[in-house]
């Protein structure tokens, strides 16, 4: 992907923007339109919803190479064991002081919040650390490892969070929250694995990554600008009376997702890591799974809650920060890693 990045990674925010935009227009001008999404439901959600937040995911699951994991793992057990470390034993306690600091006056947007920090993240970060010139093997097996760890940890730490330490205030089924993390993740991930298993032996693993993933790649982009269109169709009268609301969710992020990278960073060069390794840690230790989390808060709150919204400000946020960090790293990489000059000489040679 690197310098020729597709038009709708490019410019994701842009696009999260203009359907944010067009949401509002929708739920504005448009009379009936909540009525009509909800016509038909699927355990509180809107089928159509359901639908899109499904299609967000596979994608990414029919990605990920599976048969790396066990190898590189064995190869790189330090900097994936660090990587595990920030995504489960930092992150999620960063974002819920984050939360509970800036928004303790305000449960839903805590909560949705706190979705956002217990799912690292499993797709866009492939991106990220591409630009940036990490190490892109070791980057897809963390993936891999964290959309496993997922399916295993999402539910109790929701339970640590929102029912334990009770920062939120707010009863949350965690029996529905398990139910949609099955559909919304283990789900796709059962049958991203199939499909490429059934690609591998049909096609081959080149042409399925040549030709079947480009395809079905913007189908995750284009279920998530569906589902924030529909979010802010439903929320556009409290959005444009609130705007400061917004711009309160996105301080947590923003120094949530700026505070993590350089944590993580540091902490990679200071083990010794080289750049692309570290790069990848840090990248991977910053990012979150805002798929998951939307799908979960929709799902288990609805699309026209407060938890919802908070979820979807994520995306708009971590874009364009992480875009910044890419533009920061290889600014440093040089000065901290200074292997890595070395290597670019040779390769310009």
């Amino acid at each position: 992907m690197s310098d020729d990045l597709g038009t709708l990674d490019r410019y994701l925010t842009l696009w999260i923007g203009a359907a944010m935009v067009l949401g509002v227009g929708l739920g504005r001008f448009v009379p009936g339109i909540a009525d009509a999404l909800n016509a038909i439901t699927w355990h509180g959600t809107s089928l159509p919803i359901a639908v899109g937040l499904f299609v967000m995911i596979f994608p990414i699951m029919a990605e990920i190479d599976y048969e790396r994991i066990p190898r590189v793992t064995r190869t790189a057990r330090r900097e994936i064991g660090l990587t595990l470390v920030f995504n489960w034993l930092i992150a999620p306690f960063v974002m819920y002081g984050l939360a509970v600091t800036f928004l303790g006056g305000r449960p839903q947007f805590v909560t949705g919040l706190v979705l956002v920090g217990i799912a690292p993240c499993i797709a866009m970060v492939l991106v990220w650390n591409e630009l940036a010139a990490g190490n892109q093997e070791l980057c897809a097996v963390c993936v891999g490892v964290n959309s496993l760890l997922q399916i295993a940890l999402f539910v109790p730490y929701a339970f640590l969070f929102l029912t334990v330490l009770r920062g939120t205030g707010i009863d949350v089924d965690i029996a529905l929250v398990a139910q949609m993390v099955g559909v919304f993740l283990g789900l796709p991930l059962l049958l991203g694995y199939l499909t490429q298993k059934f690609a591998f032996r049909t096609v081959g693993r080149d042409t399925y990554y040549d030709r079947f993933v480009p395809r079905i790649s913007p189908l995750g982009l284009l279920g998530l600008l569906f589902t924030v269109v529909v979010m802010f169709a439903l929320k556009g009268e409290y959005i444009v009376n609130n705007p400061d609301e917004i711009v309160l969710i996105a301080t947590p992020l923003f120094l949530f997702f700026a505070g993590m990278w350089a944590l993580a960073y540091g902490a990679s060069a200071v083990l010794g890591f080289d750049y692309t390794e570290s790069i990848s840690v840090a990248f991977t230790a910053s990012s979150n799974n805002f798929e998951l989390a939307i799908a979960v808060a929709v799902a288990v709150f609805g699309i026209g809650s407060n938890v919802a919204l908070a979820t979807v400000v994520g995306p708009l946020i971590e874009v364009p920060v992480m875009l910044a960090l890419v533009r920061v790293a290889l600014a440093t990489k040089d000065r901290l890693f200074p292997e890595a000059k070395e290597v670019d000489a040779v390769a310009a040679d």
